[in-house]
């Protein structure tokens, strides 16, 4: 998983649509994905390089894989558990930047505003502006309306006007 995200795919392929990535992805990483998805948080915790990996497998990848599909999002409580085991462990203080970026990943993509107060914090300190930008925009959504309006559609949530609104000016990643 690792050398495949950091090695294979350039920075340029991480975000966005990419229908070759995500049928490499699919055909790389579906099955484990479905396998070790159902074990508990400390099984990827033994060493730092795993938990990378399981939190790359666990935030990114469902989210290529089921695009508009509310499974995008079914593995983001796990991810988050392996994040906050590593922090708890200390072991992101070693990772390179891009390794720590990935690791916070599933803090910004929560909708818990305490999750959105630590990457906030997290990803100030690795001292890229355009990052931390986003992550100001995902938490400034968590506070006004408690949950991201455009997942709304796929996860079968009524959006409010407000939401649209937010939505329809750019307010969706």
């Amino acid at each position: 998983m690792l050398h495949f995200w950091f090695d294979d795919l350039r920075p340029d392929q991480w975000f966005g649509r990419n229908d070759s990535v995500d049928a490499a992805l699919r055909r790389r990483f579906a099955r484990t994905l479905a396998m070790l998805g159902r074990q508990p948080v400390w099984a990827f915790l033994g060493d730092p390089l795993t938990a990378r990996a399981a939190v790359l497998l666990f935030d990114q990848v469902p989210r290529n894989l089921f695009r508009d599909d509310p499974r995008a999002f079914a593995y983001d409580r796990l991810a988050r558990a392996i994040t906050r085991g590593v922090l708890a462990k200390g072991w992101d203080r070693g990772m390179a930047k891009s390794a720590r970026h990935f690791l916070y990943m599933p803090l910004m993509h929560s909708e818990a505003i305490a999750d959105q107060l630590l990457a906030l914090r997290l990803f100030a300190a690795l001292g890229d502006s355009s990052t931390l930008h986003f992550c100001r925009s995902h938490a400034r959504m968590i506070e006004r309306f408690g949950r991201f309006p455009h997942r709304n559609p796929v996860l079968g949530r009524k959006s409010t006007r407000a939401e649209k609104r937010a939505v329809a000016a750019g307010n969706s990643w």
